[in-house]
């Protein structure tokens, strides 16, 4: 990981689920530093605590032992203070209000005054290029679209991490393609710190500063592996021998973590 100042600190997290008089164990051991600016994605088998660990950073849920710091602060702090925005794979817009008022939404919830916040949306919907649509609704626009919007909404109080759980899982593979080169871009120019949760081994490459893989659970990381692609990254970067070698590394990664899923572990 980079030297940079940290963002995402998690030291010897676990994360334990009671139920039906029996433990899950979801998370073990994990610990990880993410520096700023860098784009982290978390790969690893269905399962295995991915989303689960994004929701302990987001303080949607708190760990059974171990510590998370956001920002020199605590998770909950964190999240009082906003010091992050959220992508699910869904958009999760509201369909009875328009773009705009959508990517607005966070704002008029901090009570930021009407001008400025309609001031940031249109800097928003200009960085994700949906500014001609800003008074069309949701159910107007393609999924690609809804899914800028839902980044410009999660940007527009411009947090310092931005947190991404499978948020093109649902795209075909162009538009999924178009969107990476999108949010690449979308990066590159906010310096925002990212952490993504994927399913797929390119994307991950592709989009990636580095890519931490998670075993079988209970979820650890086994491995972290640096991506040098060369930056700016374009459709040309998908055709070079250095990203099907990082792909490739990425899945032997994968294959030697997923070991048998542990009887005390099973769902």
């Amino acid at each position: 990981m980079s030297e940079r100042a940290s963002i995402v600190d998690v030291q010897q997290v676990e994360k334990r689920f009671e139920g039906a008089g029996a433990t899950t164990v979801a998370l073990q051991g994990i610990n990880l530093t993410i520096g700023s600016r860098e784009f982290v994605s978390l790969i690893g088998p269905s399962g295995c605590g991915k989303s689960t660990l994004l929701r302990l950073v987001a303080d949607l849920t708190a760990p059974s032992a171990g510590q998370i710091t956001i920002n020199g602060k605590t998770a909950p702090r964190a999240r009082m203070d906003r010091d992050y925005g959220m992508v699910f794979q869904a958009p999760v817009l509201f369909d009875w209000r328009t773009i705009d008022e959508n990517v607005q939404l966070p704002l008029e919830v901090m009570g930021v005054p009407r001008a400025a916040r309609r001031k940031r949306s249109v800097e928003m919907l200009s960085l994700v290029e949906l500014s001609e649509f800003s008074r069309h609704h949701p159910w107007q626009l393609s999924g690609g679209m809804q899914q800028r919007a839902a980044i410009a909404r999660a940007l527009a109080f411009e947090p310092k991490l931005l947190l991404m759980d499978e948020p093109f899982g649902a795209l075909d593979e162009m538009t999924r393609e178009r969107m990476n080169d999108e949010l690449l871009r979308i990066w590159e120019r906010t310096g925002t710190t990212v952490v993504f949760v994927t399913h797929s081994i390119p994307e991950a490459v592709f989009l990636s500063s580095s890519v931490v893989v998670m075993s079988a659970r209970p979820g650890r990381i086994t491995h972290t592996i640096e991506i040098d692609l060369p930056r700016p990254r374009t459709d040309a970067t998908r055709e070079t021998e250095q990203y099907f070698s990082l792909i490739t590394q990425v899945r032997e990664a994968l294959r030697a973590g997923q070991g048998p899923i542990a009887p005390e572990a099973a769902l």
